[in-house]
């Protein structure tokens, strides 16, 4: 069932003002937008009843519970007093605690822990751990300790992208394993001028299981950037270019890793 949210009430109320507002049917009023709808003074009633001339209009002294209310689960008298804590970021409507299917997008605004931007977070969380282990294990085999620093620094831009998606902050960084996003494209997309290596080579177990952990890291960037591109369209346009750009700019990294192995620039002098 939708919900009407403040905004929407707003952008209603902007080309007038009715003595009651009515509520379609199959939709909810948000808390938010009602209180908004109460401070202009303006009632509320069911779009049912402006066709049959009932008045079961909303004041705020009725009892009847509202919409919203009948739908909400049940709160304690203590919580139904205290003033909302956290925002619902898609309805507007206001909690006193934090629903346990729901977490934080930002601030208090709450979403459901499926929302796309909290699925592109939880595979972000992922990508850290898989460079961890990556490195836990070319260590333990004795593997490239070039290898591994390059990954530490991989691992820095991983996680100033999330820093920077949860505070809601422009991404600055400029360099990617000492390359600014120009030269990465470049290299990325030449790699026998640069390297010696065939273009789209594609990887098998023979190259070893230092390169095997390359690619799976590469592979998960990809999937980084597929959720970054589902949680970030606003219609046809990418609320976060920026961090698309530097996935992609990552995915172009790991992919000059893979040829800095081939061509044998990790082995150890």
């Amino acid at each position: 069932m939708k919900v009407i949210t403040e905004a929407l009430v707003r952008d209603e109320l902007k080309t007038a003002r009715p003595e009651v507002y009515y509520i379609p049917e199959g939709k909810l009023l948000s808390p938010a937008a009602r209180e908004y709808l109460q401070s202009m003074q303006i009632e509320i009633d069911f779009e049912k009843n402006r066709s049959t001339g009932a008045t079961r209009r909303d004041h705020s002294s009725e009892k009847e519970p509202s919409d919203v209310e009948k739908n909400t689960p049940n709160i304690s008298k203590e919580e139904s007093c205290s003033a909302p804590k956290y925002v619902d970021y898609e309805t507007g409507a206001g909690y006193v605690s934090k629903p346990e299917h729901m977490t934080q997008l930002y601030s208090n605004k709450l979403v459901d822990k499926c929302h796309p931007r909290i699925k592109y977070r939880g595979k972000i969380d992922s990508l850290e751990a898989l460079i961890i282990n990556a490195q836990c294990i070319i260590k333990a085999n004795g593997g490239s300790q070039l290898i591994i620093d390059d990954l530490d620094n991989i691992l820095e831009v991983v996680g100033n992208l999330m820093r920077c998606e949860v505070l809601d902050e422009p991404v600055t960084n400029e360099y990617i394993l000492g390359f600014d996003h120009a030269e990465l494209r470049e290299r990325s997309h030449f790699p026998m001028k640069y390297y010696k290596i065939k273009q789209l080579l594609l990887p098998n177990y023979n190259m070893g299981i230092e390169h095997a952990q390359l690619n799976m890291i590469r592979a998960a960037v990809r999937e980084c950037e597929v959720l970054a591109v589902d949680a970030f369209r606003q219609s046809r346009a990418m609320d976060r270019s920026d961090v698309i750009e530097e996935l992609n700019r990552l995915s172009s990294a790991l992919h000059i890793m893979m040829c800095k192995n081939l061509a044998g620039e990790y082995e150890q002098k």
